[in-house]
């Protein structure tokens, strides 16, 4: 992001199935990221899937479906953890194309790698999928390129994703009564990832909407790590001592448990404070110490159903000359500390 995780697999696969379908009818045009001029392969595929932050509870769920998935199909599949290195999603990239890899999956540590790894892929007649985040043909920001220049990706959708957050947090903070003048509202991400920059935007709009009332919101640039979303919110928190109620959102629930953390420390108790977390495989460890936490609920993502689509779409492309959707786009869940359990939330 990830038991009732086996039962919600199947419904997954079906709605990821329908979605599929949709969007790749939904064009006029495939995206240029598109590979056409891929050959199909006859013998066995070799795929590599390079992951940032592969040690991420969420990354390794997705790896986890990829290889499961793989391993169904047939597919040799090597999985490679590019942490935060954009300068190793480049030469790891060089790497599986010089092992004949046959397709590539990416998540990327930045998008500014993007037009580097496309021309790789296309120069190696490579077939090129991304999954979670965004990379641009074209340019080095996804968010200002044409949708015609985006790499066809596998994941969830920003919009859906930010809609549920902020319509929780609303729910709480109307639950919890308190005043928007000594409330503030974080949006904490990584602001050159597109993808966050989506959530974010959509969880302001459905909090808004939702509370009924204007809070004044607070933007946080972090790395969409708990550490650095932690220092942040701390220098946040000393420049507004007046706020008394904290509500809290971001990119990941690393941002979410960052933020959490540094409003506890500087002495904001957790009733005074409502996070909404994104992913469930952070949250998911302060409910199930038992004590009270400011981490109120988190949005459920399970990173197996988005590897093993990713996988599924590669072979259906390299296989079956099948072309990539632009975007397919996997089924979320609210949780919090009394329905995570049931929902199949795996807590390492």
């Amino acid at each position: 992001m990830p038991t009732l995780r086996a039962r919600l697999v199947p419904v997954a696969a079906t709605v990821l199935a329908t979605v599929l379908g949709l969007s790749a009818c939904s064009s006029g045009q495939a995206p240029s990221g598109s590979s056409h001029d891929v050959r199909a392969v006859d013998g066995k595929i070799s795929l590599t899937y390079l992951q940032k932050q592969g040690d991420q509870e969420y990354f390794i769920g997705e790896a986890a479906g990829a290889k499961a998935k793989a391993a169904e199909l047939g597919v040799g599949l090597k999985v490679v953890n590019l942490g935060n290195d954009a300068n190793k999603t480049v030469s790891e990239v060089q790497s599986a194309i010089a092992q004949k890899s046959n397709g590539l999956i990416v998540v990327v540590p930045d998008p500014a790698v993007g037009p580097q790894v496309v021309q790789a892929a296309r120069d190696a007649k490579v077939a090129l999928l991304t999954s979670d985040d965004q990379i641009c043909t074209t340019g080095p920001a996804p968010a200002s390129c044409a949708k015609t220049d985006l790499v066809p990706r596998i994941g969830f959708s920003g919009e859906q994703m930010g809609g549920e957050v902020g319509k929780r947090a609303a729910e709480e903070y109307t639950k919890a009564g308190w005043s928007a003048a000594d409330t503030r509202t974080i949006s904490a991400w990584k602001q050159d990832v597109t993808v966050c920059g989506d959530r974010v935007a959509a969880a302001k709009v459905a909090f808004t909407a939702g509370a009924g009332a204007t809070v004044r919101n607070i933007d946080v640039a972090t790395d969409n790590t708990p550490t650095g979303a932690q220092d942040k919110v701390a220098a946040t928190i000393t420049a507004n001592p007046g706020v008394r109620h904290w509500v809290v959102w971001g990119c990941n629930d690393e941002n979410v448990q960052g933020a959490v953390t540094a409003l506890q420390n500087a002495g904001v108790g957790p009733a005074d404070i409502v996070g909404v977390g994104l992913g469930a495989y952070l949250a998911c460890k302060d409910w199930q110490s038992g004590k009270p936490s400011g981490m109120k609920a988190a949005l459920f993502i399970n990173g197996k159903d988005v590897g093993a689509l990713a996988v599924q779409t590669m072979y259906d492309r390299l296989k079956n000359g099948k072309d990539f959707p632009a975007e397919a786009f996997a089924p979320t869940r609210m949780v919090d500390a009394g329905t995570w359990r049931a929902a199949g939330v795996s807590c390492g």
